[in-house]
Parts: C-alpha cells; sequence; structure tokens
C-alpha cells in the first residue's frame, strides 16, 4: 500500500467539470493498494495517516499536531497509479490490486478509518480511469 499525503488548506476532486468530494483544512490522501496488501497494512495505514503530526500547535510550534488533534478533515481518493511500475516507456500495473479486489479493500479502509477517526470529517472518491478527471486540485499553502 502506498499512500501520497498532502496537508491542505482546501481540496477538491472534479470530475466532468462537476465537484465530487471536497474539504477544508486537513490532509488529501491518495491511496494506491497492491496486491499483497492486508488487513495488518490497513490498519498500520489509517494509524500513520490519522497520528501524523504535519500541523502546528496553538503556541506555532511546526509538526506537532496530527489531523485529529486538530479536529481537521480528511479527502482520500483511490489512486490505483501509485502501485505503477515502469517498464521501459510504457506504465505496468500489475502491481495494482484489480478493481473488484480494491473497491472491497478501499472500503475497509475507509471503514477503518472512520472507526477511528469521526466519520463526519473522512471525505471520499473514488477514480477507476475516469475520462476528465482532475485529480485533487488543491490549495497546499502552509497552514
Amino acid at each position: 500500500m502506498k499512500a501520497v499525503v498532502q496537508r491542505v488548506t482546501r481540496a477538491s476532486v472534479t470530475v466532468g467539470g462537476e465537484q465530487v468530494s471536497a474539504i477544508g483544512r486537513g490532509l488529501c490522501v491518495l491511496l494506491g493498494i497492491s496486491l499483497e496488501d492486508s488487513q495488518k497494512e490497513l490498519e498500520h495505514m489509517v494509524r500513520k495517516i490519522l497520528n501524523l503530526r504535519v500541523f502546528e500547535d496553538e503556541s506555532g510550534k511546526h509538526w506537532s499536531k496530527s489531523v485529529m488533534d486538530k479536529q481537521y478533515e480528511v479527502l482520500c481518493v483511490s489512486q490505483f497509479t501509485l502501485q505503477c511500475v515502469l517498464k521501459g516507456n510504457k506504465p505496468d500495473f500489475h502491481l495494482a490490486m484489480p478493481t473488484e479486489q480494491a473497491e472491497g479493500f478501499y472500503n475497509s479502509f475507509l471503514e477503518q478509518l472512520r472507526k477511528t477517526y469521526q466519520p463526519e470529517l473522512i471525505k471520499v472518491c473514488i477514480i477507476v480511469l475516469l475520462p476528465n478527471f482532475s485529480a485533487c486540485a488543491f490549495n497546499s499553502a502552509l497552514l
């Protein structure tokens, strides 16, 4: 499992010119699920994302508060392309979990996030080769 985590002042996902999901301050997480991922990796990633100290505290000290400490939002985007292996000039996605399997695994990941944190602060988007997809157009100014 691979995740790209970006702290944001706001983030959104737009498909075909229509916004399908958005958050205010918090974390935008692009999640790539591999064939070999298990419940153990899922739980580890949830714990890491929610406890990652990337925000400043009340006194301005950097890297001291997590998204849970600050009660911020989390936008999760399923992104199989993170499992890409470059073979010459052609991307190879054989390490990515197949769509049918990945959908259930991704839903389990979201369920674990919601169980561990506040469900209303978890926003989601599932991307499966959609045309006109605009990946997380976010403003990532320092918080």
